[in-house]
C-alpha cells in the first residue's frame, strides 16, 4: 500500500513539475550524509517518510451494511456488516537536492507549486492497490503543526540541516478481512403483531467496558423478533406486550461479532433495557 502511494507522488511530480523526461528524480531513501554528499549525479527531490501513525479524527468504531449484490438495500436481498478501516497518516519530509542552492529552491517551490495543487488525489493519478481506497485520498502540504523541530531530526540522519517541507497523506488501511464480516442477514424482516396492549421498546447493547456495540444481534426467543443495533448501539422493538403477568417476561438474547452470545430475562416493563455482552 505504501509502496503504491511512493509510485502514486513521484508521478504527479513528474508530470506536474515544469522539467523535462530526465532532468531530475524522486527519491524515498533516507537524505543521509552517506547518501546526499557531493555524489549526486541529477537534481534530486526526496521524500523521506519518517512517520506513520493512525488518525484519531477520522476513526470510525463501527460497522458498515453493505448489500451482498443479490436485491440491494432497497430490492430485498441479503446484506452483510463489516467493520470500518483504519485511516493512517503517512508523514514525508520533502526536501531538495543539487550541486548549488538555485537550482535547490526552484526545485523546491515547484514542488510546493505541484502538490498544492492536489489537496485529494483522483482516481486517474492513483496506482496499484490505491485504486481499491474506500475513501477520497487526502494530502496536506506544508502543515505548520509538523517537523517542529527539525534540526533534531537532521542531526539524528547525521546530516546539515536544510530547507524541509511537511507532506501527510492520509490512507485506509482495511486489516480485517471476510472473517472478521458479519454473517448475511436477511434486508427485510417481518414481523409478528399480537393483539395485546403494546410498547415500543427501545435499549442499548454495550460491552463490558461501557462501549456502546453497533451491528449486535437482538433476538426475542418467545416472540422469534430479532432487530440490530445501531451505529450508536441501539436497538428497537416496535410491538412487545407490557404488564407484569408472567406472559409478559422475556428472554433476550445477544450476540455481537468478537463476543460470546448473552441470554438475559427482561420484564416488560422494566427500569432499562439495556443489555451488556
Amino acid at each position: 500500500m505504501i509502496r503504491d502511494l511512493d509510485k502514486t507522488i513521484r508521478q504527479i511530480l513528474i508530470a506536474e513539475m515544469p522539467y523535462k523526461s530526465g532532468e531530475f528524480r524522486v527519491a524515498f531513501d533516507q537524505p543521509t550524509s552517506e547518501n546526499y554528499g557531493d555524489r549526486l549525479s541529477k537534481p534530486t527531490v526526496n521524500l523521506f517518510l519518517y512517520d506513520v501513525r493512525e488518525n484519531p479524527i477520522l476513526r470510525k468504531h463501527q460497522w458498515e451494511r453493505l448489500p451482498d449484490g443479490n436485491g440491494g438495500e432497497n430490492g430485498g436481498g441479503s446484506a452483510h456488516l463489516k467493520r470500518s478501516p483504519m485511516r493512517v497518516d503517512c508523514s514525508y519530509m520533502l526536501t531538495t537536492w543539487a550541486n548549488d542552492p538555485d537550482t535547490e529552491h526552484g526545485l523546491l517551490s515547484n514542488c510546493l507549486l505541484a502538490l498544492f495543487r492536489f489537496p485529494t488525489f483522483s482516481k486517474e493519478q492513483l496506482v496499484g492497490k490505491l485504486l481499491d481506497q474506500p475513501y477520497e485520498i487526502q494530502a496536506r502540504l506544508a502543515g505548520h503543526d509538523k517537523l517542529t523541530n527539525p534540526a533534531e531530526v537532521w542531526s539524528a540522519l547525521d546530516n546539515e540541516m536544510r530547507p524541509s517541507i511537511s507532506y501527510v497523506v492520509t490512507l485506509a488501511l482495511d486489516p480485517w478481512g471476510k472473517q472478521d464480516d458479519v454473517s448475511s442477514v436477511p434486508l427485510v424482516l417481518t414481523k409478528e403483531v399480537r393483539g395485546k396492549q403494546a410498547k415500543e421498546i427501545t435499549g442499548i447493547v454495550r460491552d463490558a467496558e461501557g462501549w456502546p456495540l453497533p451491528g449486535a444481534q437482538v433476538r426475542v426467543e418467545e416472540l422469534k423478533l430479532t432487530a440490530r443495533t445501531d451505529a450508536d448501539g441501539r436497538y428497537v422493538f416496535s410491538i412487545l406486550p407490557q404488564g407484569t403477568e408472567k406472559e409478559y417476561v422475556y428472554h433476550f438474547v445477544v450476540a455481537a461479532p468478537g463476543h460470546r452470545p448473552r441470554r438475559r430475562k427482561v420484564t416488560i416493563p422494566a427500569e432499562n433495557y439495556d443489555l451488556e455482552v
